[in-house]
């Protein structure tokens, strides 16, 4: 090829340093090692947060000479900031003409200033940045206000904003499900900080959400929550009950009733607030009673969640629905694990009396949907999940934009999500155990073996044919059958969207933890790189939606937007929450010091019980412990460090739960 030039990014890991020569080799993860050349207008730096703030501590070296301003001394340059074997990421020009090829590096980000650390493994960095994401958007919405009411979020609320958070047009759309996304993020917010602020806003968005788009059922037992609600032109406002996303229209999709409950499930675990948990009940039931495919609801019982019914006749199998009847796919069956299942069975467990037909069902949803994924998803001919199947699990390669395509992100998903799961039937082994159950104790080891193969499994291949190995980050939408001798090929373009870059980063943090292997924390690494890199707008104290393969933001049409169907304050503060955890958690720190977290409780004075459940997330056994806890302000001098259920007196009811932990170490492999 001649006289090519193009923008490029490499993310890997310096082999070798030629200060002399102005130069340093990278291998990236594909196994290719590129000659870079540094000269006077390359920039170098360390990863910077959403603060702003200059990080770039790296001590200059003996007799360090950095030249005249505006010319600058290249090879002292690269003396000072290139050591082998550190994680770079290059941002430069690659350049080919004939047999010569070459790249020069415009921008060299280093991961931290000090050799082997990394940013984003310090104890403030992912509270940083979800105290920024979470300042950011209260203040696009809600302007200087500290605390909140309902009627705030009735005036102001809306679900589009443009990139600076200003409302979009005349659209002042207000969705139950991005707001319940959004309601997610400011608990999350609160469980890491502690601030109040976060709290009451996410107190005063449930009573709205509960009071605008709950529609409850003639007995009070069952509950649907409208898709959202309108100002009309002229005056008053409107509440409009089926879907307007264009692949949902007209329907009532199950994913959009699961993520109505994220917020107040996230909420309800700081608060034990019981007129939430009676909404999450009665949502619950009518997944169960018009969604589940069972004989009792009249339909095959071949088990999982119909993906959509009818506004008009609550049936999945009307003509009305088109392409959508009779259909099941990822969202009905995995998208419950993460969305309210794994916070609602901590919250419940030890459940208050009325509520222990509750755990029962969301226990029987959780092996249901787990066992569903691991039995039905698999394709023996694929690299790649199915995502869509018909009522009796045919796999569907015909609807709509899927066809017979893969979302990388799903495949992260699921290793992520099975590997939760696996840490959950780790635990129900340990208890049979304790009973004597010898029986059940193999069943529940077996199950986790199972899910967490599963999981490391999909993680190795997305490793493979969903991460881009070069440049850094995961690709969306690829063909589930490449018609070339390619390992990959795009649908569109070879873009990357946010959330499943988050979804990639919890996968591997998070398998690193369960089976303590080195390879999954490099890929957790990367992936954290090119996010911290990449996703963050710096301007608007936001995330960008998509980015290109090389990372520069992809701003045009809904990827512009900071709020819309897609976004909503949910995705990047779930990351912000559980990396934090999981890296306290898993990765060994500078100090023991630093390996522990904090979470924030505030169970509400009316909530009537006086057992708070504190365990972070579905965790092994024997992984994390209780190193302090404080009630009020007041320390407890004795407490149980393996016992995560705390006893509170009544008077203790309305008041701030601080719980310090700490992980129990396991050396890599």
């Amino acid at each position: 090829m001649k006289y090519l030039t193009q923008s490029t990014t490499l993310t890997g890991t310096v082999t070798s340093v030629n200060s002399a020569d102005t130069s340093f080799t990278l291998r990236c993860r594909s196994g290719d090692s590129f000659l870079i050349y540094v000269n006077s207008q390359t920039m170098f730096g360390v990863l910077s947060n959403l603060d702003g703030l200059n990080r770039d501590r790296v001590p200059a070296p003996p007799n360090f000479d950095p030249g005249p301003e505006w010319v600058g001394n290249p090879s002292e340059m690269v003396r000072k900031y290139l050591h082998e074997d550190a994680l770079v990421v290059v941002q430069g020009i690659y350049m080919e003409h004939e047999e010569e090829r070459r790249v020069d590096a415009r921008y060299v980000t280093l991961m931290h200033s000090n050799p082997g650390e990394y940013q984003f493994e310090e104890t403030h960095w992912w509270l940083n940045q979800i105290t920024r994401l979470g300042e950011e958007w209260l203040d696009d919405l809600f302007g200087d206000r500290r605390t909140y009411e309902m009627d705030d979020f009735a005036a102001l609320y809306q679900t589009k904003l443009n990139i600076s958070g200003l409302p979009v047009g005349d659209d002042d759309i207000q969705e139950c499900a991005t707001l319940s996304r959004l309601i997610y993020g400011l608990s999350s917010a609160y469980l890491l900080t502690g601030q109040e602020r976060f709290r009451l806003a996410a107190k005063a968005g449930i009573k709205y959400q509960r009071a605008t788009f709950r529609t409850l059922s003639h007995d009070g037992d069952r509950c649907f929550w409208s898709f959202g609600k309108r100002r009309k032109r002229d005056f008053g406002t409107k509440i409009i009950v089926a879907s307007e996303n264009p692949d949902d229209r007209d329907t009532i999709p199950l994913y959009e009733q699961i993520y109505a409950l994220a917020g107040l499930a996230q909420y309800y675990r700081i608060t034990q607030d019981w007129e939430v948990l009676e909404d999450i009940k009665r949502s619950i039931n009518s997944f169960q009673t018009h969604y589940l495919d069972s004989p009792e609801n009249g339909f095959g019982g071949l088990g999982g969640y119909f993906s959509h019914i009818d506004y008009a006749t609550l049936r999945p199998d009307v003509e009305a629905l088109g392409d959508n009847r009779l259909r099941k796919n990822w969202n009905s069956i995995g998208d419950h694990i993460p969305a309210y299942l794994v916070n609602l069975i901590l919250a419940l467990d030890p459940p208050p009396h009325e509520m222990e037909q509750l755990l029962r069902t969301c226990r029987k949803i959780l092996h249901t949907t787990a066992r569903l994924i691991l039995e039905k998803f698999p394709d023996p001919d694929s690299h790649f999940v199915n995502e869509r199947f018909h009522a009796d699990w045919t796999p569907d390669h015909q609807w709509r934009w899927q066809q017979n395509r893969a979302v990388v992100g799903h495949n992260l998903k699921i290793a992520w999500n099975l590997t939760r799961v696996a840490n959950y039937y780790r635990c129900l082994a340990a208890e049979a155990h304790r009973q004597g159950e010898k029986n059940d104790a193999q069943q529940h080891d077996q199950l986790a073996n199972d899910f967490l193969n599963l999981a490391k499994k999909l993680a190795d291949t997305m490793a493979i044919y969903g991460l881009d190995q070069v440049r850094g980050g995961c690709f969306d939408v690829v063909e589930r059958q490449t018609q070339s001798k390619l390992p990959m090929e795009f649908v569109w373009g070879n873009t990357k969207d946010f959330w499943q870059q988050e979804q990639g980063i919890l996968a591997y943090l998070i398998l690193h933890g369960a089976t303590g292997e080195g390879r999954y924390l490099s890929l957790a690494r990367e992936m954290e790189a090119f996010w911290n890199i990449f996703f963050l707008d710096h301007d608007n104290r936001g995330i960008f939606f998509r980015v290109t393969a090389e990372g520069r933001p992809a701003i045009d049409g809904a990827y512009s937007l900071k709020g819309s169907h897609s976004v909503g304050g949910y995705h990047s503060f779930e990351l912000n929450y559980l990396a934090h955890i999981y890296i306290r958690s898993f990765v060994k720190p500078k100090s023991s010091k630093e390996a522990n977290f904090c979470l924030f409780f505030f169970p509400d004075r009316e909530c009537g019980r006086t057992v708070l459940n504190v365990l972070p997330d579905f965790y092994a056994p024997g992984t994390i412990e209780i190193a302090s806890i404080s009630v009020n302000g007041i320390p407890r001098d004795s407490f149980s460090p393996s016992n995560f259920q705390i006893e509170l007196a009544k008077n203790e009811l309305g008041t701030q739960v601080v719980v310090e932990f700490r992980p129990i170490r396991r050396e890599a492999r």
